[in-house]
């Protein structure tokens, strides 16, 4: 199996997002090791980009690729 810098980076930030998004639906993902794991990874890619990851906005724009997200 490829490790998690093998993989395209916009992609890694599409599978979290999404599973991310079904945690009220599945609270079990909350312990999963590979939600974790990814999201640990693309924390340190953001902080290597020079994104704050403990602040909520910028964390959110770095994963959306800019795209500033609207609520409904």
């Amino acid at each position: 199996m490829k490790s998690l810098d093998h993989y395209d980076l916009d992609e890694l930030k599409l599978v979290y997002l999404t599973l991310h998004a079904a945690l009220p639906d599945n609270p079990q993902l909350m312990d999963s090791e590979l939600l974790q794991a990814l999201q640990t990874y693309l924390q340190q890619m953001a902080k290597s980009a020079n994104v704050d990851v403990s602040h909520h906005g910028q964390w959110a724009h770095w994963l959306n690729n800019g795209v500033v997200l609207k609520r409904v």
